[in-house]
């Protein structure tokens, strides 16, 4: 197999160098091991300090609900999972983690929730934007992660402050999106898409991701995937390996997949790729990483993240909060996951960004260009 996709393909040392990748270039970077992925994630860590420079950029993450109306195949907080205690913290619980965000200079948090669109849920978001803004005196970057909603949804939130969302593909192949969702309208791959269409039309810094190391995946969904992102012109991204939880259908195809570490090293090999694939766009160092490897989210900040996301949410709540098995950093209050990834941050030899959003500067040039 690796034969085919090396067919026709200039050496290592070229592909790296370059600035546009075929498909096949792309998996031969993923696929690589040994010394050649030494010289993958050194290259990528030269790509990221000359276009996104060394900082590192908080985003305080306030999983502020995780009642949810999907019912992902992988996801531990799925609506089918009954042993999960629903919660909705309440609004001062989540305005105190922004108000701690703000003044311990994190400049941006993260409103992260199960998926919703009832009335009620809108209403709220919305509420809390404005309270947040007001809090803050503007100051506070704010970024959703709150699932498909309308066009009319995504432009309120935004004029009311949210100015960047995330909303994760998982798989850009349609096939392989069917395996590890319910194929249904509450499901829907098509309307997936043209949600993030919608997001762009509204105005937002916008980022999507995908799972690596899921079961039935291959190299070329993986290379898929990054040219994917290329093509919608995504400005963040947040992927990270895929881990699985008992309490989920996916769970029965457990030993199909990659060992952890395997997935762990494919997960960086992602981010190096996608760092020279998409060279100025904000990458987040994944939460998913640190449940492998103590050390998972700094390694992953050395080959090409440059955003990282500590843990502000009410430790009563964060063990209901599980989207997948040993999560880490549930019994660490905000002081100390501060305290915690600073030390780990300056040890990995990078600056953080104190006080600054860090917006995308792929989104900064997206918008001086009007595209």
């Amino acid at each position: 197999m690796v034969n085919f996709y090396l067919r026709g393909v200039n050496n290592f040392q070229e592909i790296l160098k370059r600035k546009t990748f075929s498909k096949e270039e792309l998996i031969v970077l993923i696929r690589s091991k040994g010394e050649e992925r030494i010289q993958l994630l050194k290259r990528s860590q030269e790509v990221k300090n000359r276009e996104v420079g060394n900082k590192v950029y908080f985003r305080g993450l306030i999983e502020f609900s995780n009642i949810c109306s999907k019912d992902c195949l992988y996801c531990g907080i799925r609506k089918g999972n009954e042993k999960v205690l629903r919660y909705h913290a309440k609004d001062e619980e989540i305005l105190d983690a922004c108000r701690f965000a703000w003044k311990n200079g994190f400049a941006s948090v993260v409103l992260q929730s199960g998926e919703l669109s009832s009335p009620a849920f809108v209403d709220r978001v919305d509420t809390l934007l404005k309270k947040i803004k007001q809090l803050s005196n503007n100051e506070l970057g704010i970024t959703l992660s709150c699932g498909e909603q309308t066009l009319e949804t995504y432009k309120r939130w935004f004029e009311s402050g949210a100015h960047r969302y995330l909303l994760r593909i998982e798989s850009s192949n349609r096939e392989l999106y069917y395996k590890i969702h319910p194929k249904n309208d509450d499901h829907s791959f098509e309307k997936r898409i043209e949600a993030l269409g919608f997001l762009k039309e509204a105005g937002y810094q916008v980022g999507t991701g995908v799972m690596i190391g899921l079961p039935f995946q291959t190299y070329e969904d993986l290379a898929n995937d990054l040219l994917f992102m290329k093509k919608l012109d995504i400005d963040m991204c947040g992927m990270g390996p895929y881990l699985e939880h008992e309490d989920t259908p996916l769970y029965q195809y457990r030993n199909m997949l990659m060992s952890k570490q395997e997935r762990f090293n494919l997960a960086l090999n992602m981010v190096a790729v996608l760092r020279l694939l998409m060279p100025d766009i904000n990458i987040a160092a994944a939460t998913a990483l640190q449940a492998i490897d103590p050390a998972g989210r700094e390694k992953a900040l050395a080959v090409g993240a440059n955003v990282i996301m500590p843990n502000l949410t009410p430790c009563e709540y964060r063990e209901e909060y599980q989207l997948y098995e040993n999560k880490p950093c549930l019994d660490e209050d905000a002081e100390l996951c501060r305290n915690c990834l600073e030390a780990r941050i300056e040890l990995a030899g990078a600056e953080i960004g104190y006080n600054e959003w860090g917006d995308s500067r792929h989104f900064i040039k997206r918008m001086q260009t009007g595209k």
